[in-house]
């Protein structure tokens, strides 16, 4: 693909405002500080229950309302993405119903069997009934029979506005019931989107009671005076964070928010990359296979004793994790893997067209220290060092496999990705390093004269 190098001159404007994630964050603070006080709370207004902090797994699962109603909200009233093009609705023009029955009952079919065949391979995939899992699947289970009957009106009415209601889902549908004629590519995209929210929705969801649990017991006043654990409690919180507004995106995949999924990730490679970073594939690969920390003693040994030492590390550590959650913070209610649903360029995309991918692994590096283990084995230093530098290739294959796909899908991101070329603060210097290296090996080759 031949990029046209010329830059916009002012840096698109991101497809979500940052009003949309700063009101979840809200939503999920005020949740947060409900849950530890609950205990004081429930005394002062002589509540039924024990006297403690809501710290439960469901209490972890209620967060993601109080964290997805502002969001929702905001972008309804402030930011009306229900009004934009993108979404692919005429709320001007609803058929009647008796128009688009037939389309809707394809529709339905087609939604209720991908339902049917993911419940089917959760069931086959043994990892799913152990552990973390099994939460996900007892929430998952509950869900699926309101999500059924809501799913009749919500077509209907969804049909009666769209501008093309033969959507993915229809055509899968088609196909299902031999009626009409189907297009395969269209078949394939319902199924790359599925898959995608399949996969990680669960993960997602097993991942929320952790550290839920561990912000909302956590006693700061004990941690006050050791910079390590404060540190690691500050970090848990920014993962809490990310995990919550992450699963968000997951599930609130709705078209009238302009939060649908317009295609999933077409190359291989690029699902290859994503998923070998995620149970159950991580287990194997990154848990065994480039398994980086094998004996070492990570920066709170590397630090120990040395409070100064400790409390700079610590923060700058805070920091990386900062920066990550806040590339998922400004995707609002859109944050998935694998999947284009408009495009990001505020926040830390000022930056870089990757921070959460740049802070996660420079998180990593400074936080394991992969060459200084407790054995002094310098084969062991040499392996850890080695394996994390494939996991941070791993992770640079991500970024150019997403790039691929967004260059492919959407105009403003072409421009993005020019403007940054030039502009972005560390994506520009980078891109100016490579086109000398570039140049420098194509004098290097050419022949003499």
């Amino acid at each position: 693909m031949t990029l046209d190098q010329s830059a916009p001159a002012a840096r698109p404007r991101s497809d979500v405002s940052a009003g949309v994630g700063l009101a979840g964050l809200l939503g999920l603070a005020l949740w947060l500080l409900f849950c530890r006080n609950y205990a004081g709370i429930a005394e002062a207004m002589n509540l039924p229950g024990p006297r403690e902090p809501l710290s439960g797994p469901y209490a972890a699962l209620a967060a993601l309302l109080f964290t997805s109603g502002p969001m929702v909200i905001w972008s309804l009233l402030v930011d009306k993405v229900h009004l934009r093009a993108s979404t692919g609705i005429d709320w001007s023009n609803p058929r009647k119903i008796s128009e688009i029955r037939d389309v809707s009952v394809v529709k339905l079919a087609g939604l209720w069997a991908t339902w049917a065949i993911i419940a089917g391979l959760y069931c086959l995939a043994r990892w799913y009934w152990d552990g973390r899992y099994l939460f996900a699947m007892e929430v998952l289970g509950a869900a699926i029979i309101p999500l059924v009957i809501l799913s009749i009106p919500y077509v209907l009415w969804l049909d009666r506005v769209m501008v093309n209601p033969r959507d993915h889902a229809w055509h899968f549908g088609a196909m299902l019931l031999g009626r009409e004629a189907f297009d395969g590519e269209e078949v394939k995209k319902h199924w790359r989107a599925w898959i995608i929210k399949g996969f990680f929705a669960a993960f997602m969801i097993s991942i929320l009671p952790g550290g839920f649990a561990v912000i909302v017991n956590g006693q700061i006043g004990e941690l006050a005076n050791d910079p390590f654990r404060l540190s690691l409690f500050l970090i848990e919180l920014l993962f809490v964070i990310d995990v919550q507004i992450g699963t968000v995106g997951y599930l609130v995949t709705m078209r009238p928010l302009d939060a649908h999924i317009r295609s999933g990730n077409p190359f291989f490679g690029g699902w290859v990359a994503a998923l070998i970073c995620y149970p159950p594939f991580a287990w194997g690969i990154l848990g065994n296979i480039l398994a980086y920390e094998v004996d070492t003693i990570g920066w709170g040994g590397v630090f120990e004793g040395n409070v100064m030492a400790l409390s700079l590390w610590g923060a700058w550590l805070i920091l990386l994790t900062a920066i990550y959650a806040w590339a998922t913070v400004v995707f609002g209610i859109r944050f998935s893997n694998l999947t284009y649903r408009g495009v990001i360029t505020n926040g830390p995309y000022k930056w870089t067209r990757h921070p959460a991918y740049v802070s996660k692994n420079l998180f990593w590096w400074c936080a394991t220290f992969p060459f200084i283990v407790s054995t002094g084995n310098p084969v062991d230093m040499i392996r850890n060092t080695f394996f994390l530098g494939c996991v941070s290739a791993i992770y640079y294959w991500r970024a150019r496999t997403e790039e691929a796909h967004l260059l492919g899908e959407d105009a403003k991101y072409r421009e993005y990705h020019a403007w940054m070329e030039q502009n972005g603060v560390i994506t520009a210097p980078l891109a100016r390093l490579r086109n000398r290296l570039r140049q420098r090996g194509a004098t290097v080759q050419a022949p003499a004269e």
